[in-house]
């Protein structure tokens, strides 16, 4: 396993808060002895942010044509946007929106190529993307779709907290009619997998949560919990996964029920979001199971209010880094030690005189017999 690895980081809308989270997280030397750092975006745009954080003037960039040449001492950065690439704090723009685009799908074709380790994606405007013909309401499902992974799962993370989501970014009309059985099955798989292999843990607990008010009460407030989130979870229990609830969503969270588990399996996206932004919202990280290659970005938006104010927290983007450098080192071991394993096979104790294979823990009373 390499000991330096390299993390390639979109600038997202350069007119949010994306360029001061990045310069931010980068302006420490002691953070630079860990990774090596590639900024997908623009060298103008990263000089402009800069100067309006003057405790990071003195970070040491180099621009670099191809992600193999990066620097491993240095921040490096590719430009994927042109020279008159215009930067205006807070105002969403056709160029910002496209610049974003541009960044995103440079970056995801040297994770292909296996020139970046670890994709850690900054926040664009969803309303701004959709406007250049990006067909996605976000960073997750254009990665599903762009890697050909049968699924995915939108994962919130913290060292404590784990929380995803059956549905992502849907309007909240359509969430009953999106939720299924087969959908919760495999959200539960992808999360009881990625559990085990990119957060080592061995024998996952998922608390999953009713889509309706007292998840639904015995079918007085609705019926989608009898009809297709206990018999999911029912089926999840026969294919292995220790899976439970459902659970009010309400009550869980206000009695801190989710210390009991090792995550949490909400239906729609403000279900599970709120509760987790409100929980750990400095250091929370968006991540991505099911996906081969590990992607995070930090748990909030583009902030445009606030952008070019040197005002944005950069301890969200710092964690994005900082775990997916662990999921990363953990996928290795993982992987390295599930390689090749002894098949086991049992045989049922043979009866010594009749040849006859008998029960398990059956004496035989023959032998026993006194001669």
């Amino acid at each position: 396993m390499k000991q330096k690895l390299v993390i390639g980081i979109t600038q997202g809308d350069c007119n949010g808060i994306g360029y001061e989270v990045i310069i931010k997280s980068l302006s420490h030397a002691s953070v630079l002895e860990l990774f090596t750092p590639i900024v997908y975006g623009s060298s103008k745009a990263f000089s402009f942010y800069k100067k309006q954080i003057p405790e990071t003037e003195n970070i040491n960039t180099n621009l670099i044509l191809n992600a193999k040449d990066a620097h491993p001492g240095r921040v490096n950065i590719i430009n994927c946007v042109g020279d008159d690439f215009l930067v205006q704090p807070g105002k969403l723009t056709h160029e910002s929106a496209k610049g974003a685009i541009d960044a995103l799908k440079r970056a995801v074709d040297d994770a292909k190529r296996g020139y970046i380790d670890v994709l850690v994606t900054a926040p664009f405007s969803k309303k701004g993307v959709t406007g250049e013909r990006f067909n996605y309401a976000g960073h997750t499902g254009f990665l599903i779709d762009t890697f050909n992974a049968p699924d995915g799962l939108m994962f919130m993370c913290t060292d404590t907290l784990k929380v995803g989501v059956v549905t992502m970014h849907i309007p909240l009309k359509d969430v009953p009619a999106s939720i299924t059985e087969a959908l919760i099955i495999s959200k539960l798989h992808l999360m009881n997998n990625s559990l085990k292999r990119d957060f080592c843990i061995e024998h996952p607990k998922i608390a999953v949560l009713g889509l309706n008010p007292h998840a639904g009460d015995n079918g007085v407030l609705g019926n989608e919990e009898l009809d297709i989130i206990i018999p999911a979870i029912k089926q999840a229990k026969k294919e292995g996964i220790e899976a439970f609830g459902p659970f009010p969503p309400d009550g869980f969270f206000a009695s801190n029920a989710q210390k009991e588990y090792d995550a949490v399996l909400t239906m729609y996206h403000d279900q599970g979001l709120i509760p987790f932004k409100a929980l750990a919202f400095d250091t929370g990280v968006n991540f991505t199971a099911g996906l081969p290659i590990v992607r995070t970005s930090p748990d909030h938006g583009t902030a445009f209010d606030i952008a070019g104010e040197n005002k944005a927290n950069p301890r969200s983007m710092l964690s994005a880094i900082y775990l997916g450098i662990d999921i990363y080192r953990n996928r290795y071991r993982y992987d390295e030690h599930h390689q090749n394993p002894l098949t086991v096979k049992i045989v049922a104790p043979q009866n010594n005189r009749t040849g006859r294979f008998a029960p398990f823990n059956e004496p035989d009373v023959e032998d026993l017999t006194d001669e």
